[in-house]
């Protein structure tokens, strides 16, 4: 009965709120996102000035329970998605899905609880952090997976709960945070060695959990740089990529988890999970532009538009609420649409513009 309460509330909340102010014909974007407490991606449209969604896609293999659909990625060409199921017996799943009917064609089993990934270009190699919930605070790792194949071909240890799996534009090098040892890591993405490794979280005491939290990195298109945000400390730094040193430190909102930004490398755009919402900050000048409150309580995910004009935020609700996915424009920095999606969502992935 709740399920079925979702998809109707799903099916009159989707486009609800209205575009604020006259919209060009832009055309349409697809997202894809993944609803953690509820088993479901939802495929959701937006087209300049309503979002809705278009497709819902049961996911998981265990009727009973509660699997915890968490990151996604869409395939360098387009033509599969993939999603990383997080709660296994004891380890994820990660599955594979045709774009063109969302039809399950693989899968892959990888560590405990597998969250955030990323395809390279230049490998054409995934790779995913396996989080690790369960259990000591140990040194976690990232899988390496052919996506062709759906094989993990290796596996490299990093620390504890990694989070964040991003690679910078050229696929060379891959970049996580772990969040409870407070470190960046850099893996050459070829030889799948750690490169580099640094502490995000200032005076750590030896042997102590990260005050810091490191949820998310996020490399800038120039490559020069990277940027971390640090859940615990309502704050962002910038990374020199070359010195390997902090070089700027912004105060945010509270817990500030996933960031994006254009591929221009002017905007970046940041989910506050704890304050409910959406920080929109100038690069140049380091400063925040415009704070967004979410639809929903607990804002998740960000994925930005390759044309750089809109950001898809995911936001988990609370309680038995439904997640939500926001559309803001970045040229106003308004909030334009948003549709009702499943509980919990959480990871969301660019999937095509058609103008």
């Amino acid at each position: 009965m709740m399920r079925v309460a979702r998809i109707t509330l799903a099916l009159f909340a989707a486009g609800a709120l209205a575009a604020q102010g006259p919209h060009a014909n832009v055309g349409t974007y697809r997202v894809y996102v993944a609803c953690e407490s509820a088993d479901e991606v939802h495929l959701v449209a937006f087209d300049g000035k309503h979002a809705k969604v278009e497709r819902q896609i049961e996911v998981g293999y265990q009727p009973t329970e509660i699997e915890g659909p968490h990151g996604l990625t869409v395939g360098l060409e387009g033509k599969y998605w993939y999603l990383s199921i997080a709660h296994g017996k004891p380890f994820g799943i990660l599955y594979k899905y045709r774009t063109s009917d969302d039809e399950l064609v693989g899968q892959c089993e990888l560590g405990m609880f597998p969250a955030t990934m990323q395809i390279s270009p230049a490998t054409g190699l995934l790779y995913c952090v396996n989080f690790n919930l369960h259990g000591r605070m140990l040194p976690s790792t990232v899988s390496i997976v052919d996506p062709e194949a759906m094989v993990e071909v290796g596996r490299t240890v990093t620390g504890a709960m990694p989070h964040g799996s991003r690679l910078s534009k050229d696929g060379m090098r891959h970049y996580s945070c772990a969040m409870m040892s407070g470190e960046l890591y850099e893996i050459d993405a070829v030889t799948f060695r750690v490169k580099r490794n640094m502490q995000l979280d200032i005076n750590l005491p030896k042997g102590h959990a990260s005050e810091a939290k490191p949820t998310w990195i996020s490399p800038h298109p120039d490559g020069k740089r990277l940027f971390a945000a640090l859940n615990g400390k309502a704050t962002i730094v910038e990374v020199d990529a070359n010195k390997w040193t902090v070089t700027r430190r912004f105060e945010t909102g509270k817990g500030p988890y996933n960031l994006d930004i254009t591929q221009d490398g002017k905007t970046l755009v940041a989910t506050y999970k704890t304050e409910g919402a959406i920080g929109i900050w100038d690069l140049d000048k380091g400063k925040e532009t415009a704070r967004i409150k979410s639809t929903q309580g607990v804002t998740h995910g960000v994925v930005i538009s390759p044309d750089g004009r809109y950001a898809f935020v995911s936001s988990e609700g609370k309680n038995s609420d439904p997640g939500a996915l926001d559309v803001v424009d970045l040229k106003t920095n308004k909030l334009v649409a948003s549709a009702a999606v499943g509980l919990q969502a959480g990871g969301v992935a660019f999937f095509e513009h058609k103008k």
